[in-house]
């Protein structure tokens, strides 16, 4: 095992405080790299050392050769690519593996298999992990497209080959909408991730999305963290998860778990990444995709099981066999995910940008808090909306739904606009509670978006203190 002196974390925003925390909590220390629209950004105060990287706001950290370079120059031993921007790209540790820098993550190889969704559906078939029905490969024309769709029957996705974050996703119910969002889709995949190519496959109606968390180590070794429940979602985009899922059964968790450890060693897999499904109605599961990264949310797994992924993570990257056993995972309790997005709801979820003119976090017991803003930060347009997590843990479902409604009632984000007062209607909803949800929840609740301002937090001083002045008759 090789220890660290030093990591780059090639990333931004909250997940590279993240991993700053758990480098931090193994004695290792960190490099973090900004662009300029992110000189004052958490992440570049919290690292030991930080560097500009250009140009533009966005391309610097896209830029595999100049990242590599800056290891390499600042002695690091390794990378962490966090989630998005490089994590899913191949050749980063290829770059990693030339110069000499440990790539902290799976192989290029592995990520190459399972980034493409056609290669990796038929990589499950082959070793017996339940797949969708749909098209063998790419479709290459609209009268390819309406047979398949004809033969596997309405409705039906359309999907980017190379996709992923709900990008390229069409639905379409009969013959002229599939014709119609062809183009579409296959424009959007373009523009996302340089691959034009689309597939086509059968639409579930009414799924769970449920996840598994895998760790894998350079010896053979699999376990998994057991499931997330990721269905709470606007435009195929995740905004509320929870571990574990409401819905499996002890028989379910355990065959969805072992088609897990199948999938990742049908890929040779090491390190941390999430096998996706989706549940329908009856109970069928079926594989969807794999992540060869750290997810957004999984915090919610880390309350439950009580293991610290990313430092699993870094430690599998030095060479650390696991020493966690299937048996050992229990998970304990529940746990919930909001992703806080600078966003408008009762506008179709446009972003928000701007300076934050007030931030007031909740605290307390079972609240934890990842976050990438404060008070006087300006939001920018270049990147994902997602500003902080609120993830809360409790005892049982009820206790958990209960602090997160507390929790989102405390928490203030002022200048710009949040998803904070739309998921607080969520988690008060009679059905969410009583778990009668799934991934059109949202789509079918236009009621959802009929929710309460926030409370200007000025105003909750002034009443606290009035309180405090009758009650001591100042």
């Amino acid at each position: 095992m090789k220890q660290f002196k030093k990591v780059l974390i090639a990333n931004r925003g909250e997940i590279a405080s993240r991993v700053i925390r758990a480098c931090k909590e193994l004695g290792i220390k960190t490099v973090a790299i900004y662009a300029e629209a992110d000189a004052y950004a958490l992440h570049v105060k919290k690292a030991d050392e930080a560097y500009l990287v250009g140009p533009g706001p966005i391309s610097g950290y896209l830029n595999i050769n100049r990242i590599v370079d800056l290891a390499v120059n600042t002695g690091a031993d390794a990378i962490h690519p966090g989630y998005g921007f490089l994590s899913e790209n191949p050749k980063l540790p290829e770059v990693c593996e030339k110069r000499g820098v440990v790539f902290i993550g799976p192989s290029s190889k592995s990520i190459a298999m399972m980034g493409d969704k056609i290669e990796s559906k038929r990589l499950m078939r082959s070793v017996g992990v339940p797949v969708v029905e749909g098209s063998e490969g790419g479709v290459s024309s609209e009268e390819e497209a309406i047979d398949i769709a004809n033969k596997i029957k309405y409705p039906v996705m359309i999907k980017a080959s190379a996709g992923g974050g709900g990008k390229g996703i069409r639905i379409c119910y009969n013959d002229a909408e599939l014709i119609k969002n062809l183009s579409l889709s296959r424009s959007e995949a373009e523009k996302a991730f340089g691959n034009p190519e689309v597939f086509i496959e059968k639409y579930i109606e009414k799924p769970h999305h449920i996840e598994f968390q895998i760790l894998a180590d350079n010896y053979g070794n699999i376990v998994h963290l057991g499931e997330r429940d990721c269905s709470i979602q606007r435009r195929h985009q995740k905004l509320i998860e929870i571990a574990p899922s409401l819905i499996l059964t002890e028989e379910m968790r355990q065959k969805m778990g072992e088609s897990s450890i199948k999938a990742a060693k049908a890929c040779d897999y090491r390190n941390a990444g999430t096998i996706e499904y989706i549940v329908d109605r009856s109970g069928n599961y079926y594989f969807m995709e794999m992540n060869t990264r750290i997810q957004v949310e999984h915090s919610v797994t880390e309350i439950v099981t009580g293991i610290d992924i990313v430092g699993e993570q870094i430690q599998i990257a030095m060479g650390k066999e696991l020493d966690i056993k299937q048996e050992d995972v229990s998970m304990r309790g529940y746990a919930l995910e909001c992703r806080i997005n600078a966003e408008n709801p009762r506008k179709d979820f446009a972003p928000s940008t701007g300076k934050i003119t007030a931030y007031y976090s909740p605290g307390g017991i079972g609240v934890r808090i990842d976050g990438a803003v404060y008070k006087d930060y300006t939001i920018q347009p270049f990147y994902d909306s997602m500003i902080a997590k609120l993830t809360v843990g409790g005892r049982t479902w009820e206790e958990t739904v209960r602090r997160a409604q507390r929790a989102l009632d405390e928490f203030v984000i002022k200048g710009v606009r949040t998803t904070i007062p739309f998921q607080l209607k969520i988690v008060q909803d009679k059905e969410f509670i009583k778990g009668n949800f799934d991934t059109n929840f949202i789509e079918e609740r236009p009621d959802l978006k009929d929710y309460k301002p926030q409370r200007d937090p000025f105003d909750r001083i002034l009443a606290i203190s009035a309180a405090i002045s009758a009650y001591y008759g100042i």
